[in-house]
C-alpha cells in the first residue's frame, strides 16, 4: 500500500508513552507502513489531542515529571513543518462536521468527524486508529494492525 494516510490521536499517543497498553501495537503499526512507504499525515487537532491526553495522563496517573520527556519525543516525532493544518477549516467545515455527527447517531464524534471529512477533502483514502467509528466512513479505510485494515 502506498500513498497516505492520516494518523489518530489514539496511535499516537501509543506510540510516544512506553506505558500505553498499545504502544507495541502502535510501534508494529507504524514500521510496517513505513515498510509499505506510505506517508503518514499529521493533523494540527490531533496534536493537540495528543498533547492533552498526554498531560491529563502524566497527572492522573503521577507522572507528571515524565510529561516533558513525552512532550519532547512528540515534536521530535512530529515536527511542526510537517504539521498538516486543518483547524482554520473548522468554521468552514462546521456545519458538515455536525451533519455527520448527526449522521453517525453520534458514534462518530465531532473530533473524529472532522478527521474523516478532512481526508475526504485532501483525497487521503486511510486513517491509521484504533477507533472503529472509523470504519462508519465509507472510502476511508482504517488501518489498525501492521497486516490489516478494517
Amino acid at each position: 500500500m502506498n500513498g497516505q494516510a492520516a494518523i489518530d490521536s489514539n496511535v499516537l499517543v501509543a506510540l510516544i508513552d512506553r506505558q500505553d497498553k498499545w504502544h507495541r501495537r502502535a510501534q508494529a503499526l507504524l514500521a510496517a507502513l513505513k515498510a509499505e512507504n506510505v506517508a503518514l499525515v499529521y493533523f494540527d487537532c490531533v496534536l493537540n489531542e495528543t498533547i492533552s491526553v498526554m498531560a491529563r495522563r502524566a497527572q492522573e496517573q503521577r507522572r507528571a515529571e515524565e510529561f516533558a520527556v513525552l512532550l519532547d519525543e512528540l515534536l521530535q516525532w512530529v515536527p511542526e513543518d510537517i504539521i498538516t493544518w486543518i483547524s482554520a477549516d473548522i468554521q468552514r467545515m462546521f456545519g458538515r462536521v455536525v451533519g455527520l455527527v448527526r449522521e453517525t447517531g453520534g458514534a462518530l464524534n465531532f473530533h473524529d468527524a472532522l478527521l474523516a471529512l478532512s481526508c475526504q477533502e485532501l483525497g487521503i483514502e486511510a486513517i491509521v486508529s484504533f477507533d472503529e467509528d472509523f470504519d462508519l466512513i465509507s472510502g476511508l479505510r482504517r488501518i489498525s494492525g501492521p497486516f490489516t485494515t478494517e
